[in-house]
C-alpha cells in the first residue's frame, strides 16, 4: 500500500477545515488564558466551522490548489480578534498567543498519524470487500488523515513564516526594539503580496519551503512507516 501518494488528492479537504478550525481555537483559547476575552466572547471558541471559516483562504485558495498543483500548502481562517490591552504582559502572551495555532497543527499531524496506524489495521484485519461501502468510507478515513499529516505540518511551517500578518511575524516583532517593532508590523496585510512574491519570483524560495515542510514531516512519516510496511 503506497501511503505517500494519499497526501496530494482532493481528500485533504475535510482535514483542511477541521484543521484551520483547531488552528483559530487554538489561538482563541489561549488568548483567553492570557486573559483577553474578546474571541470568547464573539463565540470563536467552538467546534462549528462557520464562525472561523474564509470563503476565500480556507475554500477557494485551496480548491484552486488541488485543481491546479494537486496539492495544498497554503490555507487560512478568518484572523481571531484580540484585544493585547487585556494581556497581563503584552509581549509574553502576544507569543503564546501566536505559536498556540501553528503547535496545534503539530499536535494535530501527530493525532493523524495515530489515526493513520489505526485505520491501516483495522482495514487489514477486518479485509472489506472491494468496491463495499465499508471499503470505500475506511479507504476514505485513511487517505484523509494520512494526508492530514503533510497538510498540518504545512499549515505550522507557512504561518510561521516571518511576515505579516503571518503568525511568525508577531513572534518576530515580540523580539524586535519596540520602535522597529512598531514599524514591521505596520506592514499589515501588504505582507500578502510580499509572500506572494518570494513564492512566485524569487528563485528557490519555493524549494526552501518544502525542504523545510519535508524535514518537518520526516518524523511523522517515519513513524507512520515504523508500524506500515
Amino acid at each position: 500500500m503506497d501511503l505517500r501518494s494519499y497526501a496530494e488528492n482532493i481528500y485533504i479537504i475535510p482535514i483542511l477545515i477541521f484543521s484551520v478550525v483547531i488552528h483559530e481555537m487554538a489561538h482563541a483559547w489561549v488568548a483567553l488564558k492570557c486573559g483577553d476575552t474578546t474571541a470568547k466572547d464573539l463565540g470563536r471558541i467552538t467546534f462549528n466551522p462557520i464562525p472561523h471559516i474564509d470563503l476565500f483562504g480556507s475554500i477557494l485558495v485551496p480548491l484552486f490548489s488541488i485543481i491546479a498543483t494537486g496539492r495544498v500548502f497554503i490555507a487560512w481562517a478568518k484572523p481571531v480578534p484580540i484585544d493585547p490591552r487585556n494581556f497581563r504582559n503584552f509581549k509574553r502572551d502576544d507569543t503564546l498567543v501566536t505559536i498556540a495555532g501553528p503547535v496545534s497543527n503539530l499536535l494535530i499531524a501527530f493525532l493523524c498519524v495515530g489515526f493513520t496506524i489505526a485505520l491501516y489495521y483495522i482495514i487489514t484485519a477486518a479485509n472489506p470487500a472491494e468496491g463495499s461501502f465499508l471499503f470505500e468510507f475506511l479507504n476514505y478515513m485513511l487517505k484523509m488523515f494520512y494526508a492530514g499529516i503533510i497538510l498540518n505540518v504545512s499549515l505550522a511551517v507557512f504561518n510561521m513564516i516571518p511576515i505579516p500578518p503571518l503568525d511568525g511575524s508577531h513572534v518576530l516583532a515580540n523580539i524586535l526594539p519596540d520602535e522597529l517593532a512598531m514599524r514591521y508590523r505596520s506592514i499589515g496585510f501588504m505582507g500578502i503580496f510580499i509572500i506572494l512574491a518570494l513564492f512566485n519570483f524569487v528563485p528557490g524560495f519555493s524549494q526552501v519551503f518544502i525542504s523545510i515542510i519535508t524535514f518537518v514531516a520526516k518524523p511523522y512519516l517515519s513513524l507512520v512507516d515504523i508500524f506500515i510496511r
